[in-house]
């Protein structure tokens, strides 16, 4: 099977849960969407899923557990998805990780003056910029919500502004069901046609459902409107447990789970083979000492992601994140162990790299950082070649104990293949005081100030923009006239 960022070999991975567990919390999710239900705020969601054997209660929906395996059997395993030039950029599955970052902060924290602030949608040309530039990050996504636009239709904006700045996949969010309608329109615009989009897609919508009991109309919608048009989709509903759901593990993960799978449940009616990805945070106790929405927490680490290694299914992470407000240790630190974990827990597509503050700030020097660590935590989990060219012993018969290595054509064909760090500094003290002396916070925002001096995105046709910019035009009026 061809993969991307996979090892043919074995490479390090962990679980959280055994198949015992697994198959426990999987029981349970079907007794809860049986017994219990979730509150489904669609009609026409409500009725398609009623005319495939659920039972409803005002909105409140029942679903049996063989509609859920019916599902489950023909939801495909695979989320592939392409760059803008039609070419495989991720094959979400298995143990594939890919990373790239999160959207719509209310802050940034400027890389130039070490302040925060508002956010304006240069900044979000910016964060495009900087992602298609750093070779670890694998997609876009917009980073900060700018406050100079219509906030009405301000993702309308961010995503012609992803569109025109980057040639990786793009996932997306949309505050309500016509701007992600509006979206696809951008994409199919950009491809060449609907079914040029569908066959080869490049963009992909991040669904945010209120919790695993509660879905939302403008997610239903989403959820249905995606399969209609035969689009992948990331359905996420998200639990904060002892707040929405039972505080332990298993319980809130288990209540997060059965809103899961009515999404599954839900796009498999509308057409099937309908590809779905699932969360993979979340799905542990919510902090309740501050009762503040942390994006960096011990208990959910893994968990969620189990669930979806269970069901075979695409699994939409998050990593490189912090709850810190500053790049200090407590930064360095959270962001680590939210790349480390979800790399080794198999998270598929991990978003919110270069997130702080619980979600309210972002910061491109971070993400920076984090382009580095991913480097190295692929190199440090990656299977190790074990053959003739790496055992190498017709070299080590040649030169023994005593000979030169270093001047070796052995050396000089292998040794860029090693991970080498380009902001750690991994000199002398004296060396490293010749060189300025620089931190790598200072490195970092160096980095980012000549990616947006010198990278220069592949820029779209010129009326390919056009077109773009008038289905912008086009929403600005319409909210206009809407009032």
């Amino acid at each position: 099977m061809l993969q991307t960022h996979g090892m043919s070999m074995t490479s390090a991975h962990y679980q959280r849960l055994g198949q015992q567990e697994r198959e426990k919390i999987h029981a349970a999710s079907l007794e809860i969407l049986e017994r219990v239900g979730v509150d489904v705020h669609d009609e026409k969601a409500r009725a398609l899923l009623v005319k495939g054997g659920a039972k409803a209660d005002g909105i409140r929906v029942r679903i049996p557990e063989h509609m859920v395996m019916k599902a489950l059997a023909v939801t495909p395993k695979q989320i592939t998805l392409y760059d803008r030039n039609g070419k495989v950029a991720i094959r979400a599955r298995d143990y594939n990780t890919y990373y790239g970052g999160g959207s719509d902060c209310l802050n940034i924290l400027d890389h130039r003056t070490g302040q925060r602030r508002r956010p304006t949608l240069a900044d979000v040309r910016d964060a495009a910029v900087v992602q298609d530039a750093l070779s670890e990050i694998d997609f876009v996504m917009s980073m900060f919500l700018p406050e100079d636009v219509d906030q009405r239709v301000y993702d309308r904006y961010q995503m012609e502004v992803m569109l025109n700045n980057t040639t990786k996949p793009i996932v997306f969010v949309t505050p309500d069901f016509e701007g992600c309608v509006a979206a696809v329109e951008m994409c199919e615009a950009v491809a060449g046609g609907a079914e040029a989009f569908q066959r080869r897609p490049f963009a992909v919508c991040y669904i945010n459902v209120t919790t695993g009991l509660i879905a939302n109309a403008e997610a239903l919608q989403k959820c249905m409107y995606f399969a209609e048009k035969g689009l992948p989709q990331l359905y996420i509903p998200l639990n904060a447990g002892g707040v929405n759901s039972p505080v332990t593990t298993a319980g809130c993960t288990a209540t997060m789970n059965a809103g899961t799978l009515l999404g599954i449940v839900l796009a498999q009616l509308v057409r099937e083979g309908s590809p779905v990805a699932v969360p993979g945070w979340n799905g542990g106790p919510y902090n309740l000492q501050t009762m503040v929405g942390n994006y960096v927490l011990a208990e959910e680490q893994g968990v969620p992601t189990e669930m979806g290694k269970f069901y075979g299914l695409p699994v939409f992470g998050l990593g490189g994140s912090t709850d810190s407000k500053v790049l200090d240790q407590q930064c360095a630190a959270e962001a680590t162990i939210s790349l480390f974990t979800a790399l080794l827990h198999g998270a598929n597509i991990v978003h919110d790299v270069g997130f702080m503050d619980a979600g309210l700030q972002g910061s491109l020097q971070l993400m920076a950082i984090c382009n580095d660590l991913i480097g190295f935590l692929r190199a440090a989990t990656a299977g190790v070649p074990v053959n003739d060219e790496t055992l190498a012993l017709d070299v080590v018969d040649e030169l023994g104990p005593t000979g030169n290595y270093l001047e070796h054509k052995h050396t000089l064909r292998n040794f860029k293949k090693a991970y080498y760090s380009r902001l750690a500094d991994k000199r002398v003290y004296s060396q490293w005081v010749e060189m300025g002396a620089t931190t790598m916070e200072q490195r970092a925002a160096q980095q980012v100030d000549k990616i947006l001096a010198e990278h220069k995105p592949e820029p779209l046709p010129e009326d390919v923009q056009r077109a773009i910019r008038r289905i912008v035009e086009r929403e600005q009026e319409r909210i206009n006239t809407r009032g």
